[in-house]
């Protein structure tokens, strides 16, 4: 029997501004990517989003990025691999606390936006995140898009690696996501994007923007947390794996929920 994990990036309110639908979208979900203050979110939003995971048993992870509140994350900064190194662990930390806090563990890193980006091409900086990761604890899981640089970097430095695959991204041939400036970066229709996910969890393949069909990995399928028919999607994609005999889990032999 085929097994997946369903996961979304959460805890990105700020304030008074409210993002998302994280309460409800949290009950459809095995694992959830909370947003560390730097992208998103806020110590209060942090807080409250673990605990909120804690009490649905859902896997909590680090969901770290860009320090850019004002362009949400998805605006790549030019740091030195060092830096990025540091902002990795100072990020997993934030997490780890409010994990510590609500008497569960954190389970895994996922980066967010520009930076998740730009870690899937770089070596460079998909090196220093995988170190920040492994350094903090060997025993986190990193999850990457398939095929990357950053599961590549996850694998040599001894972490276990969760290749990703996004429900509502169109991909390139060279199996990286369409960026999200080109008109056809996203899929808006629930039925095709549900569609795509089986025949990737069941054959392995997506059709790529020129046609093609091309080999991916898929053990967590993203599903994003900000979009306005989150909520429905996370419903009817949820509904169609199970239907699929597809369990829904957790990734990896750590996971806590």
């Amino acid at each position: 029997m085929k097994s997946v994990d369903l996961n979304s990036d959460l805890g990105e309110s700020f304030g008074i501004y409210t993002i998302g639908n994280d309460q409800e979208v949290l009950k459809y979900i095995s694992s959830a990517n909370v947003a560390c203050g730097y992208h998103a979110g806020d110590h209060n939003v942090l807080l409250h989003t673990v605990k909120a995971a804690t009490e649905l048993g859902v896997s909590i992870g680090a969901h770290p990025g860009f320090p850019d509140l004002a362009g949400f994350g998805r605006r790549e900064l030019n740091m030195h691999p060092s830096e990025i190194y540091n902002l990795i662990v100072y990020q997993i930390g934030a997490i780890q606390a409010a994990a510590t806090v609500h008497g569960t563990k954190v389970n895994h890193v996922k980066p967010h936006g520009a930076l998740y980006n730009l870690a899937s091409k770089n070596e460079r900086i998909a090196t220093a995140i995988a170190k920040a990761i492994y350094h903090v604890n060997p025993e986190l899981i990193l999850f990457g898009l398939a095929g990357s640089q950053l599961v590549k970097a996850g694998q040599r430095a001894g972490l276990q690696v969760a290749s990703e695959v996004f429900a509502d991204r169109t991909y390139q041939p060279d199996g990286t996501l369409t960026p999200r400036s080109e008109q056809n970066a996203m899929i808006h229709d629930e039925d095709v994007a549900v569609e795509r996910v089986l025949r990737m969890v069941n054959e392995g393949k997506v059709t790529a923007v020129d046609g093609q069909d091309i080999a991916i990995k898929a053990d967590t399928i993203c599903v994003h947390g900000d979009e306005p028919k989150a909520l429905d999607f996370v419903k009817k994609l949820r509904e169609k794996l199970l239907a699929e005999k597809v369990t829904i889990k957790p990734f990896g032999e750590n996971a806590h929920g």
